[in-house]
């Protein structure tokens, strides 16, 4: 049976990277690790085909090749991901859906002929049998969670590494925190669940035998949910596995904790990586209590940053107004924090409540869930009824993205940033696209872009009084460009 996986397309959103991309000539930022970890799944003897519409058109002669169909994606690829169930309805193929998009929102694709919902090593064998006995089912589900340790290596051979900008790999699912608006622990529990040190070096070895050498994001919702494992087991193997494998650094997610334990942040730098997405979600103390973001709470959020720099470590940051706590300065607020922190990749949304948290089933009752959840949390949009009202909430939204990502603000954060983090101990190795990159923000940031003054003003202290973080200075200025171009086109 010939399987074509597509992978639907991502809208231009804060981590599409879409204005970034173009500096270093890649065309995507990630590939799709799900639908390559499902065709690991699938029988060997299936021929098998990939379309990752970010990166490739697909095409009626794809279609033509194919039986049958395996789609996968979020929900902020809903769209294109109707579009390109509807082209296999008309070309009369059977498809196959899976993935957090469906698995929260069976219901709106009928259209669909089968739904392979929650973790593939658990549902997908059973379709597979049906299928070969000739009964499969409308609907698959899981009772329970899969054990990662039978999880196979993603068939990496099915992608071309050159048109992405970072590779990912997985090393646990599941979150021991219960915020209230994070559809995680809906979708994977709240027990850490592992890969062991020889699944994530054999995976490994296979992205470092393929050439690559450059980022590798962990794309774990909280890298740090099981400390223990990760300080004994996991670390002292990467560690191990770097002083033979030259060239790639590692980035993942993590809880604000991390900041509380030395050790595991010198073990991470150590083992390669130099950033970390942590959800700071609000500096007010009522919120974090609202939303359950426990972790958060009691603690000085700018000296647990504060301590991540220090250590090596970037913390990109996400941000959360609309809570019903917000008071009217919630937005000055922020912009304080976010400025105060040195925290460039600020991701600032509007409260959205997913299908399947808490938070949705709350303000479902109460009769405000008033529109389809978009997946994309820097948008401009919700589909919740703020109580303090969607017009404050949106000006005061935009007061916040307008200022942290004027030129100015941006610049100054990166300054204020690289003033406190420790200097990387590995840097990204050097290729003719990160050589080219330097000529061409030079020349469409410091010649043609608004923020020229700004850019060779960064240059210049970079050069005098930091000159091993060049590149992390050019890196976040591209950075900058692209959150800007988001703003000005979708939420200013």
């Amino acid at each position: 049976m010939n399987v074509l996986l597509i992978y639907p397309k991502f809208p231009d959103t804060f981590w599409s990277f879409t204005y970034a991309l173009s500096f270093i000539g890649k065309k995507a930022a990630f590939p799709p690790l799900g639908l390559l970890t499902v065709a690991a799944l699938l029988p060997e003897e299936w021929p098998k085909r990939l379309v990752d519409v970010n990166v490739d058109s697909l095409r009626d002669k794809d279609l033509l090749w194919a039986d049958m169909v395996f789609i996968g994606g979020m929900a902020v690829q809903r769209k294109s991901a109707k579009q390109i169930i509807a082209r296999c309805n008309a070309s009369n193929l059977k498809v196959v859906a899976g993935g957090p998009l469906f698995t929260s929102e069976p219901d709106e694709f009928k259209e669909v002929d089968y739904l392979v919902l929650d973790e593939a090593e658990l549902t997908l064998p059973a379709f597979l049998s049906d299928l070969q006995a000739g009964q499969p089912k409308k609907v698959y589900r899981a009772s329970g969670f899969c054990d990662l340790c039978d999880t196979p290596t993603p068939s990496w051979s099915l992608v071309k590494m050159k048109r992405y900008a970072s590779m990912n790999i997985q090393f646990s699912r599941g979150c021991p925190f219960n915020c209230e608006f994070c559809n995680v622990t809906a979708l994977f529990g709240n027990r850490s669940r592992l890969k062991t040190p020889r699944q994530i070096i054999s995976e490994l070895d296979r992205i470092y035998a393929s050439g690559w050498r450059s980022s590798i994001f962990f794309v774990d919702d909280n890298f740090i949910g099981n400390k223990g494992y990760l300080k004994v087991h996991l670390l002292p193997a990467l560690i191990e596995w770097r002083k033979y494998k030259k060239g790639c650094v590692f980035f993942t997610e993590a809880s604000i904790n991390l900041a509380d334990d030395p050790e595991l942040l010198d073990m991470m730098v150590t083992a390669g990586f130099d950033s970390v997405f942590i959800g700071i979600e609000s500096p007010d103390e009522a919120s974090l209590t609202e939303c359950h973001k426990n972790q958060n709470k009691n603690r000085d959020l700018l000296e647990s940053v504060a301590a991540i720099h220090r250590s090596g470590l970037q913390v990109m940051g996400g941000f959360i107004v609309g809570f019903d706590s917000d008071k009217p300065s919630i937005f000055q607020r922020q912009i304080d924090f976010i400025q105060k922190s040195g925290i460039v990749t600020a991701m600032v949304g509007m409260l959205q409540a997913p299908p399947g948290t808490r938070l949705f089933d709350r303000l479902q009752r109460e009769s405000r869930v008033v529109k389809t959840f978009s997946g994309d949390n820097v948008d401009g949009t919700t589909n919740i009824i703020p109580r303090m009202g969607i017009d404050r909430l949106l000006d005061g939204y935009r007061s916040i993205m307008k200022q942290i990502y004027s030129p100015k603000n941006y610049y100054r954060r990166v300054r204020t940033l690289l003033k406190e983090l420790k200097a990387p101990e590995i840097n990204h190795p050097m290729n003719i696209q990160r050589f080219l990159s330097i000529f061409r923000s030079a020349f469409r940031l410091g010649v043609l872009g608004k923020e020229r003054f700004h850019y060779w003003q960064l240059m210049l202290w970079i050069l005098i009084c930091k000159p091993r973080q060049l590149s992390v200075a050019i890196t976040l200025s591209i950075y900058g460009y692209h959150y800007r171009r988001i703003c000005e086109r979708y939420i200013l």
